[in-house]
């Protein structure tokens, strides 16, 4: 929330803040009825994973995060394992990615494994690359239907209810 990756300073923000500070990968609870979990995740500038759950529900945050070809991120598969939505960073597509490994970000495809692998009910593909127009984010949400009927590309004005 500092300069440079967020220029405005917090006395700008009308609104009533608390904090609570952490480190990634700890656990902590929100007036004692949330629980959030918390994992690292691989981005050059550093960055950290959500998992939120509240009476019984559960939703994990995944963003600015890359993978390594070929192996499933084991903190990942255990933060995200049987929740209810992940909304993950599918800023590329697999075949983006080759070009595009070390920027900090993954691929629908990715999370689409990720969410398999551990139980996930639905993945929302989220953190679109600038470059990806409404046709081709169309063509993602066909594919990612296509291959696993729990994804979905996230869009704005979407609102979406646990548990569907």
């Amino acid at each position: 929330m500092g300069e440079p990756t967020f220029p405005i300073k917090l006395d700008a923000l009308s609104a009533e803040l608390s904090f609570t500070d952490f480190r990634s990968g700890e656990t902590f609870s929100l007036d004692n009825e949330i629980q959030v979990r918390t994992a690292p995740l691989s981005h050059p500038n550093e960055a950290t994973a959500y998992r939120i759950e509240y009476q019984d529900q559960s939703m994990c945050y995944v963003t600015d995060t890359e993978h390594t070809n070929g192996r499933l991120n084991t903190t990942i598969l255990n933060l995200i394992q049987g929740t209810d939505l992940v909304i993950y960073d599918s800023t590329y597509t697999d075949t983006e990615y080759e070009t595009r490994a070390g920027w900090g970000h993954s691929t629908w495809q990715e999370g689409v494994r990720l969410a398999k692998a551990a139980g996930a009910k639905r993945l929302a593909i989220f953190h679109h690359d600038p470059d990806h127009d409404d046709a081709f984010m169309d063509e993602v949400a066909n594919a990612a239907t296509a291959l696993w009927c729990g994804a979905f590309v996230a869009k704005e004005g979407l609102t979406v209810s646990l548990p569907e």
